[in-house]
């Protein structure tokens, strides 16, 4: 008997499928205020938080591009005030949905029973005085412990050696971080943060198997082993498993992707019933952490680019420059902005104007200009400022990447 044929998906099919789950086809798909960022972080399934602060940090970054109306304030309410999310590590640090925590506590587990080498700081009898205080007089940050300071041990430590203990009860699940101004964090006593009286029970590995196949199928639409798994190699065997399951009581189904070789793919079967093309090609400035970017291969074979993080490149070796944001027009990738917010002169700096080949247009220039105007203000702001007020944008120095 001839194998089955799976369906065949090209590029665009992949593209609009994609976009449709990141929900960047849309001018606005989530509404306003802090339920619309709410359920944004809940159909990513998590949003990353980073340091570089050159434009605005990356969490609130994502969630600008797709929620026009956002307030850096609507993330802080769902933090500290209505408890809707969480911190914790993903593929890295982010904010994840505190629906989802019980899919977290056993990684908290191991981690408190043997602890990881670079946070595994102090004595045990150290963090027992740490939390001892944190109950008595209530939240902390690091500003608020006066120690003797040492020498960095490498360029992201802190002179307190306090701030790895903070670190390691909260990598254990016995700190949460209750409020963030910045990078600035404070720390709370997990269960007394969430009101609890009874913590959740743990979910199972076969149900973080299944928590992390429908996390990725929400996010993304159609998904592989190695984007389930985004830089977790360990959970492939679980997940792969799961996959299996659900390719038997066909609740998933099997898809060829073009250019993708026999690199196996699947969907949900209503996933393939078509996504429609984006709305009025609308422009997206995105962050370089943006889930749309951070998977380089994915990237790379459904919209025809893989980004490079260039920041840690020696500046001869940069392409697009220090921080070069993917511009998203439509269901296209047509250039890369190098920006720098200089907040003291209260403008948008553009270091640097690459176009990819072929994708340079007068039109689309037009198009990616009145966005900056968005941008800028956002960058700023200016979220309730006048929009008549004029701006200071920088021109930028163009450049082809085809030169």
């Amino acid at each position: 008997m001839a194998p089955r044929k799976l369906p065949t998906l090209t590029a665009t099919q992949a593209r609009r499928i994609w976009l449709r789950a990141q929900c960047l086809d849309r001018r606005e798909p989530f509404g306003t205020g802090p339920q619309a960022a709410r359920a944004a972080v809940e159909q990513l399934g998590y949003v990353q938080i980073d340091t570089i602060n050159v434009i605005e940090r990356c969490h609130h970054h994502i969630l600008y591009s797709r929620i026009p109306s956002y307030r850096r304030s609507d993330l802080a309410q769902l933090q500290a005030a209505d408890k809707a999310v969480f911190e914790y590590w993903t593929h890295a640090l982010s904010y994840v949905p505190t629906r989802d925590i019980r899919f977290f506590l056993p990684l908290m587990k191991a981690h408190r029973e043997e602890p990881k080498r670079w946070s595994a700081v102090g004595s045990r009898e150290d963090t027992r005085k740490l939390l001892r205080r944190i109950r008595q007089d209530g939240p902390i940050s690091i500003r608020d412990i006066e120690e003797e300071q040492v020498e960095k041990a490498h360029l992201w430590a802190s002179k307190k050696p306090s701030k790895g203990l903070l670190e390691r009860a909260f990598y254990d699940g016995e700190l949460a971080i209750s409020a963030r101004t910045g990078m600035l964090k404070t720390y709370e006593l997990f269960d007394r943060h969430f009101g609890w009286e009874k913590r959740p029970g743990p979910a199972s590995e076969r149900q973080i198997a299944a928590y992390k196949l429908d996390r990725a199928l929400t996010a993304q639409g159609i998904v592989s082993l190695d984007s389930i798994c985004h830089l977790d190699a360990p959970g492939k065997k679980a997940v792969a498993a799961q996959i299996a399951t659900r390719l038997r009581n066909r609740t998933l189904v099997p898809v060829a992707l073009e250019g993708a070789g026999r690199a196996a793919h699947w969907a949900r079967p209503e996933t393939l019933d078509g996504s429609p093309a984006p709305e009025a090609e609308l422009v997206h400035i995105l962050s370089p952490f943006d889930p749309l970017m951070i998977q380089r291969k994915r990237t790379s074979l459904i919209f025809g680019y893989g980004h490079v993080f260039e920041a840690y490149l020696k500046p001869e070796n940069r392409v697009f420059g220090y921080f070069g944001l993917p511009v998203l027009i439509g269901e296209e990738i047509v250039a890369i902005l190098d920006l720098k917010t200089d907040r003291a002169a209260g403008r948008l700096l553009i270091q640097r104007w690459t176009w990819l080949e072929g994708r340079e247009s007068a039109g689309r220039k037009a198009q990616i200009e009145e966005e900056l105007q968005r941008f800028e203000r956002f960058q700023l702001g200016r979220d309730e400022a006048d929009p008549a007020e004029s701006s200071a944008l920088t021109p930028p120095a163009d450049r082809s990447a085809a030169e």
